[in-house]
């Protein structure tokens, strides 16, 4: 009887280990690899190129996931800066050399669905299931983590 407590106990222990280890050692790298969708798109002065890529999820009555990485040409970085369920009017505009605009909804007959957000470069993050948020391995990537 005592060895099946132990058991039990290692088994449980394991459980909180895996969870609290995708909680707070979480990174986009853990993405993959995704469809190319959209870009390059340079900012004005060329310093960064926004691409942004999509994966399929859930079959055929699913949907996509989209992401967009940033790469700093300067030091040849690319580092994921958006992520959150595709929606069907999708683009990226910069506003200025280090804030991007990136529109992501399915239109104003459903405000609902709107993920759009303008992000400064280096300093916000935005994931809509706030993994990114959580990490710990990821709080010197970001001063602000935005999450719906």
């Amino acid at each position: 009887m005592r060895k099946r407590y132990k058991i039990l106990i290692i088994i449980f222990a394991a459980i909180l280990v895996v969870i609290g280890y995708k909680k707070y050692f979480f990174s986009f790298d853990s993405l993959g690899q995704g469809i190319y969708f959209k870009g390059p798109v340079e900012s004005p002065t060329g310093k960064y190129t926004a691409n942004s890529y999509y994966k399929n999820y859930g079959g055929a009555p699913g949907g996509a996931n989209v992401w967009v990485e940033i790469t700093s040409n300067e030091m040849n970085k690319i580092s994921t800066i958006y992520y959150g369920d595709g929606k069907s009017n999708f683009e990226m505009e910069w506003r200025d050399e280090n804030t991007i605009y990136i529109r992501n909804d399915e239109g104003p007959e459903y405000p609902e669905s709107d993920r759009s957000i303008e992000l400064e470069i280096g300093k916000e993050i935005y994931d809509e299931r706030g993994r990114a948020c959580d990490s710990w391995i990821m709080k010197g990537d970001y001063e602000i983590c935005y999450q719906n």
